[in-house]
C-alpha cells in the first residue's frame, strides 16, 4: 500500500443554489373606486459561479440574498403583476441578464386567490353599500403554483395548483383487486371518490421567439378541463380518473404537453350501525367516517405522445 493510497480524496461542490425564500408581495391596483387583488409568495433561487464563495468564503458573486427580496417588492410596482407565470418571467430575465456569474434563475411562486365580498343592493339601509368594491374574503379552493426557471436562453414553466379538494359522492366503484391473506377491503360498487389534487403541468413555451401562452386564460381553462373530468368520469379506479383529468387537458389546451398529480385517496368509510339497529347503505341515505390517514397515494404523469417528461415526480407530495 503506497503513502498516496492513505492520502483523502479531494472534495469537490455539487449543485447548489441561492436565494431568498417565501416573500410574500401583495398588490393592490386601485381602478377608480375599485380595487384589485394579487396576493403572491416568491422564492427565488439563483445559481452558476459561485464555487469561490463555498471554497474560500469570498462574496465576490453573491447578490445579497437580501438584494434579491427588494427586487421582487420593486418590480411589483415598476411591472404590475399580471399573472404569477408573467412576473415570476420578469424576475428571472432581470436576474440572469443583469449579473454575469448567475447562469440560471429559478423562480416558484404560490398565488393566493381572493373573491369580492357582494355588498348589500341598493334597497339597503345602510347607505352607499352597492358601492363597496374595496372589499375582499380569501378564497380556500387551492393555490394557484408556477415555477419559472431560465438560463438566459431557454424557459421552462411548469406551473400548476394544490390543496384543491373535490368529491364525487357516486359513481365510483373499486372491485376486481389482488387478495391475500391480508386483504381485509370488500369490494365497493357505489363509493365516495374523494381527493386533494395537487398537480403540476409543463408549458411548451421555451424561448422569448415565440409567442406566449395567456398565463391567467391557461390557468382557468386547464382547471376547469380538470374538474370536468374528475365529474364526468365514471370511475373504477383513482387511477383512471387520473389519466382522464390529465388526458382531458393534454387534448384541450395546445400549451401543455406535460401533467403529473398526485392525489391521495380521502378514503370515507360506511360506518357500521348494525349494533344499533339500523341499516346503513347507499339505497337513500348514508353515513361515512372520513378518515385522514393513512390514505392511499395515487401518482403519474400523462404526457403528449412523442413528448419526454421533465416534471420532476418530487415536484408532488409524497
Amino acid at each position: 500500500m503506497t503513502a498516496d493510497s492513505h492520502r483523502p480524496r479531494p472534495v469537490i461542490l455539487g449543485q447548489n443554489q441561492y436565494g431568498k425564500a417565501e416573500n410574500r408581495v401583495v398588490r393592490i391596483t386601485r381602478d377608480g373606486d375599485t380595487h384589485h387583488i394579487k396576493d403572491l409568495n416568491v422564492s427565488v433561487a439563483l445559481s452558476g459561479d459561485m464555487e469561490d464563495v463555498h471554497y474560500s468564503g469570498s462574496n465576490a458573486h453573491v447578490l445579497p440574498t437580501d438584494t434579491t427580496k427588494n427586487t421582487v417588492y420593486a418590480f411589483a410596482k415598476e411591472h404590475g403583476i399580471e399573472s404569477a407565470e408573467q412576473f415570476g418571467i420578469h424576475l428571472a430575465r432581470h436576474f440572469v441578464t443583469s449579473q454575469e456569474p448567475i447562469r440560471t434563475a429559478r423562480i416558484r411562486i404560490e398565488e393566493y386567490a381572493w373573491e369580492r365580498i357582494a355588498t348589500s343592493d341598493a334597497n339597503s339601509q345602510f347607505i352607499g353599500a352597492d358601492e363597496v368594491k374595496h372589499s375582499f374574503v380569501r378564497k380556500g379552493q387551492e393555490t394557484r403554483t408556477t415555477q419559472i426557471t431560465f438560463d438566459g436562453e431557454k424557459w421552462q414553466i411548469i406551473s400548476g395548483l394544490k390543496d384543491l379538494v373535490v368529491m364525487n359522492s357516486t359513481n365510483s366503484e373499486f372491485w376486481g383487486y389482488v387478495k391475500d391473506k391480508y386483504t381485509t377491503l370488500k369490494e365497493a360498487y357505489d363509493r365516495i371518490l374523494a381527493t386533494e389534487v395537487s398537480a403540476k403541468w409543463r408549458y411548451n413555451w421555451i424561448s422569448d421567439d415565440v409567442r406566449m401562452p395567456n398565463w391567467e386564460k391557461s390557468y382557468e381553462q386547464t382547471r376547469k378541463h380538470m374538474l370536468q373530468a374528475f365529474a364526468e368520469t365514471y370511475s373504477l379506479s383513482l387511477q383512471q380518473t387520473l389519466y382522464q383529468m390529465g388526458s382531458r387537458i393534454i387534448n384541450s389546451r395546445s400549451e401543455v404537453d406535460e401533467i403529473r398529480f398526485s392525489l391521495p385517496n380521502k378514503h370515507h368509510f360506511l360506518v357500521d350501525l348494525e349494533p344499533f339497529g339500523l341499516k346503513n347503505d347507499t339505497d337513500d341515505s348514508a353515513v361515512y367516517f372520513a378518515a385522514d390517514r393513512p390514505y392511499g397515494l395515487i401518482e403519474a404523469t400523462v404526457l403528449r405522445d412523442g413528448v419526454e417528461p421533465q416534471i420532476p415526480v418530487d415536484m408532488t407530495n409524497l
